[in-house]
C-alpha cells in the first residue's frame, strides 16, 4: 500500500509513519530497516547519535527502492552544534548514509545553556536547505521557549518539531505553539514504549491501559495500533520503533479503521504530565557531549 503522507510548512510531503531505530544496535539496523521496507514503510528515522546511519542506507541500497521513493530523516547531536560544524555534520551523516540529499535534518536537543550554538547550528540547517543538500530541517525535543528564541533568531520556520508523545505525556502546549506556526508535531515513542522501562511502578505502561486496551478490543487492534491511529487522526507523524518483523508490521496495519471523535477524547484524556526522556532544559554539553565519528 501507499504510505499517507502529511504536506510539511514547505510543501514537502513526508509519509506519516516512519521506522525508529534508536538504541537499535547496528547490527540489527539493516534487517529492521529491511523488514520495513518490505512491509512498506518509506520513512526511516535516524540520528548522528545512535551510531546506525551506515546501516540504515546500506538496508535502502539493499532493499532495490528508488532512492526518490523513501524518505530519510536524521539528526545533527549538540556536539556538532555551530555553523562550520554542522555543516559538516551534514557531511558525515550524509557519507554514513550513502546519499547526497537529505530528506529532512533536525537538531537533536535544544541546548539552552549555549543557546548561541543551537542558533548556529540552525542557520547551517537553513544554508543547507538554501543549496539543496537537505529538502527539509527542523528540531527535535524543543520546548515553546526554545521555539520563541530559534523563531526570533532565524528565518525559517522549523518544517517538524519531534517531541515525546503518547496517551501518558501529550504537550499540549508545545504542540499548540507548533501548530501556530505550521509545524508538524512528530511523535517519539508514540506508543509509550518509554513508560514500560522508566522503572516508576506507579506510572502504569500504555500497552496495559484498560481505556487503551478496550478501544482496541472493539476493533480487534493492539493497544499500540489504537495509539498510533489515534495519533495519525490527530494530525501528527508517528516514529514507532521496533527490531521485530512481526512488530514493524503490526505498527504499520493501522490505516484500516478510524477512532471516533469521543474515543480520541478519551485518548486525549489519559495525560499524566510524567516526562519519560531527559528534560530538555537540563541537555548540557558537559553531560551529554560525546564525538560523532567521522564517515
Amino acid at each position: 500500500m501507499t504510505t499517507p503522507t502529511i504536506t510539511l510548512n514547505n510543501g514537502v510531503e513526508i509519509p506519516a509513519i516512519g521506522l525508529g531505530v534508536f538504541q537499535t544496535p547496528p547490527q540489527e539496523t539493516a534487517d529492521a530497516v529491511g523488514a520495513a521496507i518490505a512491509t512498506g514503510y518509506r520513512h526511516v528515522d535516524t540520528a548522528a547519535a545512535y551510531g546506525n546511519e551506515r546501516e540504515v542506507g546500506e538496508a535502502i541500497r539493499r532493499s532495490g527502492i528508488d532512492r526518490s521513493e523513501m524518505f530519510i530523516e536524521t539528526k545533527v547531536w549538540i556536539s556538532d552544534y555551530g555553523y562550520e560544524q554542522t555543516l559538516h555534520a551534514f557531511d558525515k551523516s550524509a557519507g554514513k548514509l550513502g546519499v547526497e540529499q537529505i530528506d529532512l535534518l533536525i537538531l537533536h536537543q535544544p541546548l539552552p545553556t549555549a543557546f548561541d550554538r543551537t542558533i548556529n547550528a540552525y542557520r547551517a540547517l537553513e544554508k543547507l536547505l538554501d543549496d539543496g543538500r537537505v529538502r527539509a530541517i527542523g528540531v527535535s525535543n524543543f520546548m515553546t521557549e526554545h521555539l520563541q528564541r530559534l523563531l526570533e533568531a532565524t528565518s525559517i520556520v522549523p518544517a517538524v518539531n519531534q517531541i515525546e508523545l503518547h496517551p501518558y505525556f501529550t504537550q499540549p502546549e508545545v504542540q499548540a505553539a507548533d501548530a501556530e506556526h505550521r509545524i508538524l508535531t512528530q511523535a517519539w515513542s508514540p506508543i509509550g514504549g518509554i513508560t514500560s522501562y522508566r522503572g516508576d511502578a506507579n506510572a502504569g505502561s500504555t500497552f496495559d491501559d484498560e481505556t487503551i486496551t478496550a478501544i482496541g478490543a472493539g476493533y480487534g487492534k493492539t493497544a499500540a495500533q489504537v495509539m498510533l491511529r489515534w495519533h495519525l487522526q490527530r494530525g501528527r507523524s508517528v516514529i514507532p520503533k521496533s527490531t521485530k518483523p512481526a512488530r514493524i508490521a503490526e505498527n504499520f496495519d493501522v490505516f484500516d479503521f478510524n477512532l471516533t471523535d469521543a474515543q480520541l477524547d478519551a485518548l486525549d484524556a489519559l495525560d499524566k504530565g510524567v516526562r519519560g526522556g531527559p528534560e530538555p532544559g537540563a541537555i548540557t554539553l558537559e553531560a551529554f557531549g560525546r564525538e560523532i565519528p567521522e564517515a
